[in-house]
């Protein structure tokens, strides 16, 4: 059986990661998106952790990490996948695990692709939950997809123009967002986790780190994938998508991936965008399959 959670925090390059580790076994890391935190992997993690070890982290700039670059607000460098990524394969090193599985949820699976990308021998497997490729999303817009996901472009808007306008009203601002992605009620959401994302995002200096990791994807991260088109991911990956999601409404999300993961499974999930929070028992499900057959 998993053991008891430990909630830790870590400085790593002068940036403090939020984490906790639960369970014992081979080690999965669990990477949240906007505009969660590591919450809300609660459910998916209990399921886990009677055969791995499991370790859920607030990425910097959300949750109780740290959020850096507020004096300088202009340079999102600090944002990018990238930088994002460094620090996520610090924690896992200084935990002891030099190679491990690494699942992402939304700018947490963006993070988990740049990560599989600049540290393959990391790297041993890569579930990836509703996205498709960052270059392809912002070089390939439509105006369906602009509408659905205009908030790309709204948070990356200069500072403070975006955090002032969120900062009136956090919690009707985020929960748009949380509705809006297919066709979730706020009842879907268990009432602690909506909580412990309420408590992070009514902070401004959360709401900073959130416009500037989607302000870097644009000036930075869009770059960097684009000198990285020929490449494949290499280790077995596993393309998870929310079957009534804007995702799959505007793509075919498997085949946004095919030439970018050369060992790859897909499969859609009862729901829309966060199917980990409403639909936990399916997403355990899709993850404990796949990682089984990844075991070797």
């Amino acid at each position: 059986m998993g053991g008891s959670v430990q909630d830790r925090r870590i400085w790593l390059d002068g940036v403090e990661i939020a984490h906790e580790v639960t369970g014992a076994g081979p080690p999965v890391l669990l990477l949240h998106g906007f505009p969660q935190t590591r919450a809300m992997w609660a459910r998916v993690a209990a399921a886990l952790s009677p055969h791995y070890t499991v370790v859920t982290a607030d990425l910097r700039g959300y949750g109780a990490s740290s959020v850096p670059g507020q004096d300088n607000p202009q340079d999102c460098a600090a944002y990018s996948f990238r930088a994002m990524g460094h620090d996520q394969l610090a924690l896992m090193a200084a935990l002891g695990f030099e190679r491990f599985h690494l699942v992402g949820h939304d700018r947490g699976a963006r993070v988990a692709h740049r990560m599989a990308l600049d540290a393959p021998d990391r790297v041993q497997s890569l579930p990836l939950m509703d996205i498709v490729p960052t270059h392809l999303l912002l070089s390939g817009l439509t105006h369906r997809v602009a509408q659905s996901y205009y908030h790309w472009f709204f948070l990356a808007q200069p500072h403070p123009f975006p955090e002032r306008l969120i900062g009136a009203d956090p919690d009707y601002y985020f929960e748009s967002c949380l509705l809006g992605w297919g066709g979730a009620r706020i009842g879907d959401f268990a009432p602690e986790r909506l909580a412990a994302y309420r408590a992070a995002w009514r902070r401004p200096e959360v709401i900073f780190g959130m416009c500037q990791d989607y302000r870097a994807a644009i000036a930075h991260d869009l770059a960097l994938d684009e000198a990285d088109l020929g490449r494949r991911v290499a280790c077995p990956a596993l393309v998870l998508y929310g079957a009534d999601g804007a995702m799959a409404r505007a793509y075919d999300v498997p085949a946004t991936w095919a030439e970018r993961l050369a060992r790859m499974q897909a499969r859609s999930v009862p729901g829309g965008h966060f199917f980990p929070d409403t639909a936990p028992e399916a997403t355990s499900e899709a993850v404990q399959a796949f990682l089984a057959g990844c075991s070797g």
